[in-house]
């Protein structure tokens, strides 16, 4: 029985760190890379006596994302104890939210190769505090509580994903989505992005799920997929050898590239979960729901799908775009002022990019050349002006100058000769030149036209027409 007899389920637990300046229950600072341990109170370190007060920023960003993801606020939500011992937790338990969430049955848009939207379900939106951070050396461990009382908001999905490539692109979108709320910046590297994927099989067909497995420590995109790929495999190997699959927990070694067994699954009793006695209920009315709602701007499911539709993007033009709400927003800028849609994709996707270096830092990265100048750039190229090959050298020296491509051009005199006599010249300087060049074009190697452009180029400085030059040249070669 092979791999394709089985089908996949996942459903993704992601913990997304909320960009508040100060900790969930307490005024500690909720910065990362500071040093460790001082960003701590007897609140966040649960010392006794100490009582927890909600930060009321956290409930605003939370409640931002439950609307976004079109969630069910629910009017009272309560705060429980979550029981468990490790050494980065020091209170003994974590603050979260059991049976009464924030929010719950809402989805998330997921861009598919096909250019359509896969909704997955959203079964809760719930708040609770970080734990601290375990830090191994060769012989020893410490722990840094910094971390302990940062404000958490967990996203728990249904088990609607069926490979591993939707789980990865489901975890982008919904970090995408955190960052058009401004919610969460969410850099995997830095914690601030966290998640667990539950992972089962079943047979093609069949209707009930199989036994689960938890896959932890998954910190990167690149680590989710792997992880994903490897565990779905481990399983389909088990039942083929009539092996049982265990549900447990296991975490992802990115060294050895496999998962390994933590501990046996934990079940909701398992963490004794009883209310949290020194905070009162959280309840929210419909007017603190609107004004939020009415604060949230276009989210990126739905620019990825506007974008094709109105500039005629392909889907995968769009879903690099909408990497970042600053270089979507560029890109209508450009597209707006040039009138021209598709070139200005393709600079910016091309050109821009490429000196920005790689495409997910385009989140981060400053864009070098305004709006203005690149839609200049295109203008000069599609009006003939100048070459492409001379626009890159303009939009270098844009971008280092920050002068005008128009100024450019006109003060080094690089607009494109036209001048059949003036390109002809040329081309019989180099044909003459290269007699064997010649001779072997016309014996049928056509790809050496190639090689008298570039010399018809270089005689021009680079500034002959393309097209004039490639007709005087196969007219004179005889091609």
């Amino acid at each position: 029985m092979s791999g394709n007899d089985y089908e996949v389920i996942i459903g993704l637990e992601v913990h997304a760190q909320l960009r508040t300046k100060t900790k969930v229950f307490c005024s500690c600072a909720a910065e990362f890379g500071a040093e460790p341990n001082t960003n701590v109170c007897p609140v966040c370190l649960g010392l006794p006596g100490s009582l927890p007060v909600l930060n009321r920023e956290v409930v605003n960003q939370a409640l931002k994302v439950a609307a976004a993801l079109g969630c069910e606020i629910n009017s009272r939500s309560v705060f429980a104890r979550k029981n468990y011992f490790y050494p980065d937790l020091p209170k003994g338990y974590q603050i979260s939210q059991y049976d009464r969430p924030l929010a719950e049955s809402g989805k998330l848009g997921v861009p598919t190769e096909q250019g359509d939207t896969k909704w997955v379900r959203v079964v809760r939106v719930h708040l609770e505090e970080d734990a601290g951070k375990l830090i191994h050396g060769e012989t020893e461990s410490f722990v840094d509580y910094n971390r302990c009382g940062v404000p958490l908001v967990e996203i728990v999905s249904a088990p609607d994903l069926r490979s591993t490539q939707e789980a990865a692109e489901y975890v982008r979108q919904l970090r995408l989505t955190l960052r058009y709320l401004g919610v969460c910046e969410g850099n995997m590297e830095k914690g601030e992005l966290r998640c667990d994927a539950n992972v089962s099989i079943r047979k093609k067909g069949a209707t009930s799920l199989g036994t689960k497995t938890e896959v932890k420590n998954l910190n990167s995109f690149k680590s989710l997929q792997r992880a994903l790929e490897y565990e779905v495999a481990r399983q389909i190997e088990l039942v083929a050898h009539g092996e049982k699959i265990l549900q447990e927990t296991r975490l992802w070694d990115s060294t050895k590239n496999e998962t390994f067994s933590m501990r046996s699954k934990e079940e909701a009793h398992d963490y004794r979960y009883f209310p949290e006695p020194d905070l009162v209920f959280l309840d929210v009315d419909r007017a603190m729901v609107e004004d939020v709602k009415a604060k949230i701007s276009e989210l990126s499911i739905f620019k990825w799908e506007r974008l094709q539709k109105q500039y005629a993007l392909t889907p995968n033009q769009a879903r690099i775009l909408i990497n970042s709400p600053k270089l979507a927003d560029y890109y209508e800028s450009v597209a707006e002022i040039s009138h021209n849609p598709k070139k200005a994709a393709n600079w910016i996707l091309t050109e821009i990019l490429k000196r920005l270096g790689d495409v997910e830092a385009a989140e981060d990265v400053d864009i070098p050349i305004s709006a203005e100048h690149l839609a200049e750039v295109i203008e000069l190229v599609e009006s003939g002006r100048i070459s492409q090959m001379q626009a890159k050298n303009v939009l270098d020296e844009a971008i280092e100058s920050k002068k005008s491509p128009k100024d450019i051009v006109k003060s080094k005199g690089l607009e494109k000769i036209e001048d059949k006599g003036e390109i002809e010249r040329w081309v019989d300087e180099a044909i003459a030149e290269n007699p064997k060049e010649a001779e072997t074009y016309r014996g049928g190697k056509q790809g050496v036209l190639g090689f008298f452009v570039g010399c018809v180029m270089k005689k021009s400085g680079g500034k002959a027409d393309p097209k004039v030059t490639n007709e005087l040249l196969r007219k004179k070669l005889g091609g």
